[in-house]
C-alpha cells in the first residue's frame, strides 16, 4: 500500500531532501525513507506538502492534467478591487501563456494562523489584504506572478489544501500520514 505524508513546510525550506548545506531541507523536518513532494513549493513560500513512495501517485497529484485544486491563503500588498478579482478568476496573461481560471475571494486576515520567521515588513503607508485562490495548475511562482499581474504583490504565500488533503491541524515543521485515495479517485 502507498505511504502519503502530509508536511506543514516552514518558510526558507528547500522542497527537496538535499542541498548544499545552507538552508534546510525537507530532511531536516522528515525521515521517512523513500518518500518524495508530489509537486513542488517556493522557499520562500509555506504550508501544505504532499508526499508519497508511490511513483503513480505522485504523478497523479503533481500532474495539472489530472486538475488537482491547490488552495493558497495570499497575503498581497495593497487593497483587491473587484476588477483584479475579476482578472483572477478569468485567467490572467503570463510570460508563460494564459493561467487557467481561479477560484478566487477576498478574506479576513486568518485566525489562529501562525507567525511567520522572518515576519511579513509592515509599511504603514501600504496596506495588506488577504485572498483565498485556488488554482488547477502549477506553473512556476504561478500565484505570484497572477497577483503581481493585477498590481497586487504577495507578501506571503500559505498553501493550505492539496486536492483532498488539507493542512488544517498540522504546526509549521510537523507531518502526519494520510490515507492514500482510492484507485483512480484523483482523475480530473
Amino acid at each position: 500500500m502507498a505511504r502519503l505524508i502530509l508536511l506543514n513546510k516552514p518558510y526558507g525550506v528547500l522542497c527537496q531532501f538535499s542541498g548544499d548545506g545552507s538552508r534546510p531541507t525537507l530532511k531536516d523536518f522528515l525521515d521517512v525513507p523513500d518518500v518524495y513532494p508530489a509537486g513542488r513549493l517556493d522557499t520562500d513560500s509555506e504550508g501544505l506538502v504532499v508526499l508519497t513512495d508511490d511513483g503513480r501517485l505522485q504523478a497523479a497529484i503533481a500532474d495539472p492534467r489530472h486538475k488537482q485544486e491547490k488552495v493558497y491563503w495570499v497575503q498581497v500588498e495593497g487593497e483587491p478591487t473587484p476588477a483584479a478579482l475579476e482578472a483572477l478568476r478569468q485567467g490572467v496573461e503570463l510570460r508563460d501563456g494564459t493561467t487557467r481560471p481561479a477560484r478566487v475571494r477576498a478574506m479576513a486576515e486568518p485566525v489562529g494562523l501562525w507567525e511567520r520567521v522572518p515576519p511579513i515588513r509592515a509599511r504603514r503607508a501600504i496596506p495588506t489584504a488577504w485572498l483565498e485562490l485556488a488554482v488547477r495548475e502549477g506553473r512556476n511562482r504561478q500565484v505570484r506572478r497572477m497577483t503581481a499581474h493585477v498590481g497586487l504583490p504577495t507578501l506571503r504565500l500559505v498553501r493550505m489544501r492539496v486536492g483532498p488533503w488539507s493542512l488544517e491541524g498540522l504546526p509549521p515543521g510537523s507531518w502526519r500520514e494520510a490515507a492514500p485515495p482510492a484507485p483512480g479517485a484523483l482523475r480530473g
